[in-house]
């Protein structure tokens, strides 16, 4: 039978990006607003904030809480992903 946990619930505090040029609330349907460019970037993040840093002229690092998602760039127009953060590291293959 169920019973509800005796712990409260603390909502988590947003993530700072205090390395990063601003910060951008992601849309409902998944995309992040730079000036008047609407960049898709999943419907995963939608209401969450992501961290952008300018790295090059007209290159964008886009990141969510500890992980660079990856680069936007103006002439291809999208976001291009970093290497997967999640793959082990070492010399072992897959």
């Amino acid at each position: 039978m169920y019973t509800p946990s005796s712990k409260e619930y603390r909502i988590p505090d947003e993530p700072e990006y205090p390395f990063h040029d601003r910060t951008v609330r992601v849309t409902r349907c998944g995309r992040i607003c730079l000036g008047r460019r609407k960049i898709g970037l999943s419907k995963v993040f939608a209401g969450e904030i992501a961290g952008i840093r300018e790295v090059a002229e007209s290159t964008w690092l886009v990141s969510f809480m500890d992980y660079d998602l990856g680069f936007y760039d103006d002439e291809v127009d999208r976001v291009e992903p970093t290497t997967n953060p999640f793959l082990p590291t070492g010399t072992g293959e897959l």
